[in-house]
């Protein structure tokens, strides 16, 4: 349990980078070049990018921090597979920016935040958190290779998984027989 609290908190810091990339872009974008005004489907669009950026920052923070004991040693696959599941989770968020804002009729910033930011991420991060962990990272398709920030807590290393110390012993040259 104590792992799996550990892995949703480190989720959660990667995520909230993500969160912040997304939010900054979308909101740029947002209130300049895609506004309602200029581009009727100028959110929606603005949403797409700025979750696409955040995908790639995630994805990084993910492979190498929080499932990093069970990254697959097939990069493509498991980034295609990322992806898919990232896709699923902005699909959840642009869905609820679409329904507040062009079927509710919700269209100020403020709401068009609170639909995708908080209704959209919220519901996207239950279905990213759990198909990353069963499928993307599933421990059954973990890498033997050694994490590239490893654990050093000694309750990640038990002390019957740890191999013993060895001593190396060197022998004295042997004499060659001559040869007459």
């Amino acid at each position: 349990m104590q792992k799996l609290f550990t892995q949703f908190a480190r989720f959660g810091v990667v995520g909230l980078i993500g969160l912040i990339i997304d939010l900054s872009i979308f909101n740029l974008l947002r209130a300049t070049v895609l506004s309602p005004e200029n581009f009727h489907e100028g959110p929606v669009v603005a949403k797409i990018i700025s979750t696409a950026v955040a995908i790639i920052a995630n994805w990084i923070g993910n492979r190498f921090w929080t499932f990093r004991e069970h990254r697959g040693r097939q990069l493509t696959r498991e980034f295609l597979e990322f992806l898919v599941v990232s896709l699923g989770g902005m699909v959840i968020g642009v869905a609820c920016l679409w329904i507040s804002h062009y079927l509710l009729g919700f269209t100020s910033i403020l709401a068009d935040n609170i639909a995708t930011n908080v209704v959209g991420l919220a519901l996207g991060t239950l279905f990213r958190f759990t198909f990353y962990r069963l499928w993307v990272f599933a421990p059954h398709r973990g890498d033997s290779a050694p994490p590239l920030f490893p654990d050093t807590s000694a309750e990640s290393h038990p002390a019957e998984e740890r191999a013993p110390h060895t001593a190396t012993v060197v022998l004295p040259p042997q004499p060659r027989p001559s040869a007459r």
